[in-house]
């Protein structure tokens, strides 16, 4: 009777153990994911980049630096860590920025019909990457919650999982905005 009182406490105890690692696999598995659609919309953007820049060439050839801005960003978008992709990411909204601002200064470019259809596919790309952020921040705010709270705590010590830094806005990007007409 003791014997089988202690083997059904043995399972149930190693059943727990199972279901939490499985539910911080899970958890972690989203973290990952939600990165990799991150990654996703800044390849879309990345592919849409040259023919934004092509498109509008002819029209500033004296704003030169800003498409150079943007081209070297693009180019370290691709390749290296997390934060340096993210750091990319964060330098080509801003170069798109200036594009679209000196755009303004160029009403034939404005009414060409291959600047407008790729600005709006690149706002919509920065409307998907900004959710796909959001979603990443989510994954990891409810992976580093779970890896902090007793009794996963206990078990992410022991299986070595780590929390994830969250995607954050750079120092310039948090200042207020200032607009002039």
């Amino acid at each position: 009777m003791v014997a089988t009182w202690l083997i059904i406490t043995i399972v149930v105890v190693v059943l727990f153990i199972i279901y939490i690692y499985n539910s911080l696999i899970r958890l972690r598995m989203r973290v990952k994911n939600a990165w990799a659609q991150i990654d996703v919309q800044l390849k879309r953007r990345y592919d849409l980049i040259p023919n934004l820049v092509n498109t509008v060439k002819g029209y500033m050839k004296h704003e030169k630096g800003v498409l150079e801005e943007v081209t070297k960003a693009r180019t370290s978008l691709m390749s290296g860590s997390m934060d340096k992709k993210a750091k990319a990411s964060n330098q080509i909204t801003e170069a798109l920025k200036s594009i679209f601002a000196v755009a303004e200064n160029y009403p034939q470019l404005k009414a060409n019909e291959n600047f407008k259809l790729l600005q709006e596919e690149l706002s919509g790309t920065e409307s998907k990457i900004a959710y796909a952020r959001q979603f990443y921040n989510d994954s990891v705010m409810a992976f580093n919650e779970a890896i902090q709270v007793f009794p996963k705590n206990i078990f992410a010590k022991i299986f070595s999982f780590h929390k994830e830094e969250f995607f954050g806005a750079e120092k310039k990007e948090r200042e207020s905005v200032s607009v002039e007409f």
